[in-house]
């Protein structure tokens, strides 16, 4: 055994020399020698070439196939750590180039040929010669899309999937949410997905055709780079397709549980951008899919962070070393008992596993969302002051009688900044500072006497009016502690114009009154004794959102803004209320 593993750690620095990255360490599960090829073309139905990397055991017998589709490269990302590691412990890794990216052929665009390609990927692996025909699919983010999409084409070989912390919807969680752009996100993706782009377009023009014989050798223009024309047109197509329209319906999970139908494992994060498409993933197959065995074989995972930074410090939060969870482990297992018929103990386990905050502990769960938790509702109080820290804005459970109205003005040239939350690089940290502006409505309860533990959807009814035709609404749930640190805990947004639906924009009429629901997704939080529950309500989370700019136009191609003052009521018509789940 010893030999085997020096072996492969051998293998393991091989490799990593070779594409020059740091060297990774392989498991104390090893049972069997590695086998690893590079670059492993396989032809769509189209005729386009994808290449993968494939690490497998090396020795006689056919094993269990985990597939890896990643627009990343496949040698980051987990590729190579977890090739060697899969391999080891006795399972073919797969880790493919998709299209368009890296060594694959063909032309980028993201979601549009996942199904097909992840179908096409799925047969291919599972007639290799070293394969069992069970197949199953591992990765986060983008690389949970492209298991779902092509889990949405039924491939007959595919047996589960394991999307961590990725969307349901591309349109409400992956470049929009509350009909809002999620502006630093699609940014920073779009730029950084396009650098590949780039490169394709640079190894095409890598060839000497740009002679100009009037020009001496020395003037020679090495490399024609161009403008950046044509690179990115997704990005200009989501700004292009500012409603939920085709567009995104026929990419949307969502609109297709009922073709998935395989178990899957789901990994989310409290604080992660994708948090609300993991869950609905779970929900949505475990309610609507396409086989007996995909209703029954859903589990899902929730941990504190995600896309925002990893367990135990996240933000300016530390929740302790018993926050850290070992993921691969935990999917293994679970793949163990699903491909290999291990009896493990995972057929015996709860279900659901969620991180709670504030008492940071790790609890196994029978459903989601939990059918103890109590829906209560904390209505708004205040004198019409609520303004910021310093304001009078109160939460409580007592219905409001009549009370004076609370407004503020939203600039969109100084919008309200993004502090922490569900964004890369977010996570837990203290709003202060964000609520002392007046821009920000801060409401508080008193101190709980008691641990008061809130876990579930959260959802924020609000009566509110506008002086403008269009503007946002933006509810904050915060754990305030005794020392004033105010720790977010999760938030939602709403952009007036989609009140009704994702779908039709409709203006509002100036100063009438609307009830807006707003989803502020969920949480799984315990507030301390002497801790205090808070709601901010504002109209901007720059750059996390887009501005709105309080006009009739598309605030994604117009530049043209004006000042609007925004109304919130709570009074015993206008019952403005936080919606919490509350466990007993």
């Amino acid at each position: 055994m010893a030999k085997k593993r020096s072996t492969n750690k051998l293998l393991s620095s091989l490799i990593a020399a070779v594409l020059g990255i740091a060297a990774v360490t392989v498991c104390a599960h090893d049972e069997y020698p590695i086998v690893f090829e590079s670059n492993v073309p396989m032809k769509t139905r189209d005729g386009v070439t994808l290449r993968a990397d494939i690490y497998r055991p090396k020795v006689d017998g056919k094993f269990p196939v985990l597939i890896e589709r990643t627009p990343y490269t496949k040698y980051i990302y987990g590729g190579i750590d977890y090739g060697l590691k899969a391999a080891a412990r006795g399972y073919v890794f797969i880790v493919q180039d998709v299209r368009g990216r890296y060594a694959s052929g063909g032309e980028w665009y993201p979601f549009k040929y996942e199904a097909q390609d992840g179908y096409d990927t799925v047969e291919w692996a599972a007639a290799l010669p070293y394969s069992n025909g069970k197949v199953g699919m591992v990765g986060n983010s983008y690389i949970g899309a492209t298991q779902l999409l092509a889990a949405m084409a039924a491939p007959p070989h595919l047996v589960g999937i394991a999307p961590g912390y990725t969307a349901s919807n591309y349109h409400a969680h992956w470049a929009y949410q509350g009909g809002a752009l999620m502006q630093s996100f699609a940014q920073v993706w779009c730029s950084g997905i396009a650098v590949n782009e780039l490169d394709h377009r640079m190894a095409r023009a890598g060839l000497p055709t740009h002679w100009e014989l009037k020009l001496p050798p020395a003037e020679y223009p090495l490399l024609v780079v161009g403008t950046a024309k044509g690179l990115g047109s997704y990005y200009f197509d989501w700004m292009a397709h500012p409603a939920y329209d085709d567009y995104w319906k026929q990419v949307s999970i969502e609109e297709h549980f009922a073709q998935i139908q395989v178990p899957a494992l789901h990994f989310g994060g409290w604080y992660d951008l994708f948090q609300s498409g993991s869950i609905r993933n779970y929900e949505g197959i475990k309610n609507q899919g396409g086989s007996e065995a995909a209703r029954k074989g859903q589990r899902l995972v929730i941990a504190p962070g995600g896309h925002c930074g990893a367990a135990p410090k996240i933000g300016e939060v530390d929740f302790g070393k018993g926050s850290v969870f070992d993921e691969w482990e935990y999917e293994m297992r679970w793949y163990d008992h699903l491909l290999k018929g291990i009896d493990n103990g995972m057929a015996r386990e709860k279900p659901v596993k969620i991180f709670v905050m504030g008492k940071n502990i790790w609890r196994d769960e029978d459903e989601w969302p939990l059918a103890r938790a109590k829906p209560i509702k904390y209505y708004l109080h205040s004198e019409g002051k609520a303004n910021a820290l310093s304001g009078d804005g109160k939460l409580s459970m007592a219905l409001p009688a009549a009370e004076p109205v609370d407004k503020y003005v939203y600039d969109p040239g100084d919008p309200t900044p993004t502090y922490g939350g569900a964004i890369l690089g977010g996570g837990p940290r203290d709003q202060r500072t964000v609520e002392s502006r007046p821009d920000v409505l801060v409401y508080t309860t008193s101190a709980f006497e008691k641990d008061t533990e809130v876990t579930g959807p959260v959802s924020l009814e609000l009566y509110i009016s506008s002086s403008a035709v269009d503007t946002d609404f933006i509810g904050r749930l915060v754990d305030v502690w005794p020392n004033g640190f105010a720790q977010i805990l999760t938030d939602g947004i709403l952009r007036a114009r989609y009140r009704n639906s994702m779908e039709k924009a409709e203006l509002l009429n100036p100063g009438k009154i609307y009830k807006l629901t707003i989803d502020l997704w969920s949480t799984a939080n315990v507030f301390l004794a002497g801790h205090k529950l808070r709601l901010d309500i504002t109209s901007s989370n720059y750059p996390r959102f887009d501005r709105n700019l309080n006009t009739a136009d598309s605030p994604e191609t117009s530049a043209q803004f004006i000042k609007v003052t925004n109304v919130i009521y709570h009074d015993r018509d206008h019952p403005s209320a936080l919606i919490v789940p509350v466990v007993p």
